[in-house]
């Protein structure tokens, strides 16, 4: 009798995708961006959504993770579909930044090559030298060149890598926006595109992953949309993905209805009930003292719904640098708990990481000379300072809001001596007269502005140190 040794049947891996950390049931794909990637857990499952909420409309963060996603596409040989005009959907592939060689990656990353002899490296104490390098944000370096590029903003798509991808059906935009069809709506032309070219890739029994990209949501091509065309539209689309596991989809919603002003109360929450993943990117652009405050970094991360499926609990939970809850579940629950994620658009890369203050920030740091805004008040100057603030703000002032030292100047003031005349006790002799208290004090006063005059001491003046910084952030 023969034994057969049972082997592990080897699934073809899908290009650009490999299985997600958290379940072997799940295949994740790259957004393009490593630090988003870890912010998702290792990178967007497919058949799962992720929309990107960007409120400032002047600035264009919404649109860049929307390009590098479409590029990712391209570089990995995954089919690509974006939604807009023919013409202009091309025009915006061919805005999509792309990658250089392998040498100029690494001079990317900021990571300088270690020295070949060891001597050139810097003598420190030995008990910090195992110690770990301050980092705010997930290197690059661990992800293979198949799975994640490393883009540069300063770079263009080639065009002939466009027109390749145009003829071999690797891109492919949905042109129903030009349609002028006054029967249906937009919303409902785009997912009949999207039920079409689905149905032609079963057909052909197509396995490469399809990136569809949809960029703009919402702006004026799409006519004049209501809260509930949106729900409705991202609804049918999480069903469409969950029917075909080898989509994907990355949404980026126009300014003015990536707020509750524009939906209503509550509309971000229910944004994020209709979609696998939502994210939104608030710039710091709309409020400057925020940019004051923070000059390294361009914005804030707020996360509202990430991708679980397969899962009860997200994968981001579990396996995120970034987010720190890992660190915390290790830690026993005895750290801070989630970390305040922010971005930043440098030259040439878009990166997200944790947001901290900078080296010359904060009220605490140790100075030689005086700091810019400290001053020298007197008491009365402050507490009219005071007054007039919580007049402003109609709220009561603490006296922990200021920083101050008062010093109370005491002066004590003696009485006048009464200066007593000789009365005669002659007979002859007219009645004296006793001087009255009065008298007595114009004689002294008259007495004392015939003596060398002293210049009166100035009292102290309180010291008040103030900071428009604070030192804590509480967000």
């Amino acid at each position: 009798m023969s034994f057969k040794r049972k082997v592990t049947s080897k699934t073809a891996v899908l290009p650009g995708t490999r299985p997600s950390p958290g379940s072997i049931a799940t295949t994740i794909t790259s957004t393009g961006i490593p630090s988003l990637d870890d912010i998702l857990g290792g990178g967007l499952p497919l058949s799962c959504s992720l929309v990107v909420a960007a409120p400032d409309p002047h600035s264009s963060y919404g649109e860049l993770v929307q390009k590098t996603f479409v590029s990712q596409g391209l570089a990995c040989k995954q089919d690509v579909l974006v939604v807009g005009g023919y013409q202009n959907a091309l025009d915006w592939v061919k805005g999509c930044m792309w990658f250089h060689s392998s040498a100029s990656q690494a001079e990317e990353t900021g990571e300088d090559e270690k020295p070949a002899d060891e001597d050139q490296k810097i003598k420190i104490a030995w008990r910090y030298e195992q110690m770990k390098q301050f980092q705010t944000t997930v290197g690059s370096t661990s992800v293979s060149e198949d799975f994640c590029r490393i883009f540069d903003l300063t770079t263009r798509i080639p065009a002939h890598t466009v027109e390749k991808a145009l003829q071999s059906g690797q891109l492919i935009p949905c042109d129903v926006l030009d349609a002028e069809s006054r029967s249906e709506s937009v919303t409902q032309r785009v997912l009949d595109c999207f039920e079409e070219v689905l149905s032609q890739r079963s057909s052909k029994a197509t396995t490469t992953p399809l990136r569809i990209c949809i960029p703009g949501f919402g702006s004026s091509a799409w006519g004049d949309l209501r809260s509930q065309d949106i729900l409705r539209f991202l609804h049918r689309l999480r069903s469409i993905l969950q029917r075909n596991p080898s989509v994907c989809a990355s949404i980026s919603l126009e300014p003015h209805i990536s707020t509750d002003a524009w939906g209503g109360q509550g509309w971000i929450q229910k944004l994020g009930w209709m979609c696998d993943g939502l994210i939104t990117l608030d710039a710091f652009t709309i409020n400057p003292s925020l940019s004051t405050l923070f000059p390294s970094h361009h914005g804030m991360v707020h996360i509202h719904t990430l991708p679980s499926p397969h899962t009860l609990l997200s994968p981001s939970d579990r396996f995120s640098t970034l987010r720190g809850l890992a660190a915390s579940a290790t830690e026993g629950g005895s750290s801070s708990g989630e970390n305040n994620l922010a971005f930043k658009c440098t030259r040439k890369r878009l990166i997200f990481e944790t947001m901290h203050l900078d080296v010359e920030g904060g009220v605490g740091e140790r100075r030689t000379t005086p700091a810019a805004n400290t001053g020298v008040l007197d008491s009365e100057h402050m507490h009219t300072n005071l007054q007039s603030q919580s007049s402003n703000t109609n709220a009561p002032v603490s006296k922990a809001a200021l920083a101050s030292v008062e010093v109370k100047v005491e002066v004590e003031v003696e009485p006048l001596p009464l200066r007593q005349s000789h009365v005669t006790t002659s007979p002859t002799a007219p009645a004296a007269k006793v001087p009255s208290y009065d008298d007595a004090r114009a004689s002294a006063v008259q007495e004392d502005s015939q003596a060398p005059k002293v210049r009166p001491k100035k009292p102290k003046k309180t010291v008040a140190f103030r900071s428009d910084r604070p030192d804590l952030y509480d967000f």
